[in-house]
């Protein structure tokens, strides 16, 4: 299975599940290829955006697992193309 670009994008409402999602971005870490995350304190939230170059079955089975956590919400975007890395570049 080829690799996709993908971004998802979590909203954790209930900070008692930080340590879970922190988990499982962990368990998939080897696809991350970058994260910014963003406490928005007036709103008791936290925004989480992961960047991954993975299959599109590790992209929806972490977004899935995440998706389930009570608390939490995700969407993701997946890029139409597979663009693979060139030689040299």
């Amino acid at each position: 299975m080829e690799n996709r670009i993908s971004v998802i994008s979590i909203i954790i409402e209930d900070n008692a599940c930080a340590a879970r999602v922190n988990e499982l971005l962990h368990e998939y870490g080897d696809y991350i290829i970058g994260r910014m995350g963003l406490p928005y304190r007036q709103r008791q939230l936290s925004i989480i955006c992961i960047v991954m170059d993975a299959p599109s079955n590790a992209v929806s089975t972490l977004s899935g697992k995440l998706g389930m956590l009570s608390g939490v919400s995700t969407k993701t975007v997946t890029a139409k193309t597979t663009n693979e890395k060139k030689e040299g570049i």
